[in-house]
């Protein structure tokens, strides 16, 4: 069995039906069945993002939006970060978000990166070189800020 994460990014329209089925199944499955957290995932920015997949086994076990300047922030951003909760032991998380850093500079040839990022998460991505920019704002129900990189 493989034991290695593989990252892919696709444009929404190149995502097959099965990986559409199965980043929406993920999201739901963390935000919010895990997070008990009932709010809109589905919410008409996934056609303009990019979609980094974290695939192990043949399943998306990993997955993050990429977004250009102006289609969610002012800066690129990254969003919708998320990581099975059967894998998190595999620090994939850490993976994840390096290339999504890596994928904006790639993409859209810019280090200026915003989140949005669950306050609990705050030291996880200070250790990614993001800063925090903002006092704490709940998002739906859930203490978040915003956080700066470059």
């Amino acid at each position: 069995m493989n034991q290695e994460i593989e990252f892919k990014i696709k444009r929404f329209k190149e995502l097959s039906s099965v990986e559409v089925y199965q980043i929406l199944q993920l999201r739901s499955e963390v935000f919010v069945v895990e997070q008990n957290c009932v709010y809109q995932d589905i919410d008409g920015k996934d056609e303009k993002a990019l979609h980094l997949l974290g695939v192990f086994d043949g399943k998306i076990v990993a997955y993050a939006r990429l977004f250009d300047a102006g289609d969610y922030f002012e800066q690129t951003s990254i969003g919708r970060v998320v990581v099975s909760l059967k894998h998190r032991d595999k620090k994939w998380g850490h993976l994840l978000i390096e290339e999504a850093i890596q994928g904006i500079v790639s993409r859209f040839n810019e280090t200026k990166i915003t989140i949005s990022a669950q306050l609990y998460l705050q030291k996880f991505y200070e250790t990614h070189g993001f800063v925090q920019t903002s006092e704490m704002y709940l998002e739906d129900d859930i203490p978040h800020i915003e956080m700066r990189r470059g």
